[in-house]
């Protein structure tokens, strides 16, 4: 009879085994780290969600109907804006380093992202047809942010914001790039 105290033998197919089990194991962690980095990168170090206070040229109660005024991002510190919705290349959550104020013709007051819903593009403001006009590819958006001609199919990508302590500000929803 055999003794229950004896230590296992270990065989040499059970340590091949496990010496192939490690070993594809391992290949398999270093060849899959790199993808999952790509996939879940780190947050950058430094950035922060914050209130952008924003400076217009002209007070968004003073605009006229189908008048829209252009403000940037502050670059000191680094800024950026948070789009709220988006469709085409502009997602929520993306950024923007501009914007417009307008109040459309029916006198409702919109802040949109400056990106073009189509490729990303700036976008300009036709005075003469109040639109905004698209210079890459030439999509249209009426002053309320829909498209009046494609190529986009979505419209521009909204701004969170509110009045500023005083007439001539913003506050928008934003970023510090922390560089």
């Amino acid at each position: 009879m055999a003794d229950s105290t004896a230590p296992a033998r270990f065989t040499r197919r059970t340590f091949l085994g496990w010496w192939m089990a490690g070993l594809l194991t391992a290949t398999v962690v270093v060849g899959l780290a790199p993808i999952l980095v790509y996939l879940w990168p780190a947050p950058p170090k430094g950035q922060k969600k914050l209130p952008v206070t924003v400076a217009l040229d002209k007070p968004l109660d003073q605009l006229a109907n189908g008048e829209a005024v252009k403000f940037d991002a502050p670059t000191s510190p680094n800024t950026a804006f948070i789009m709220a919705n988006g469709g085409g290349d502009n997602a929520p959550g993306a950024l923007a380093f501009g914007g417009f104020a307008v109040k459309d013709t029916n006198g409702k007051p919109h802040v949109f992202a400056i990106n073009c819903s189509h490729l990303g593009c700036p976008i300009a403001v036709n005075t003469t047809d109040s639109t905004f006009d698209c210079p890459c590819h030439g999509s249209r958006f009426h002053l309320d942010g829909t498209v009046l001609h494609g190529p986009a199919t979505a419209p521009l990508s909204d701004l969170s914001w509110k009045q500023g302590s005083d007439p001539k500000t913003i506050v928008v929803d934003g970023l510090e790039l922390g560089f």
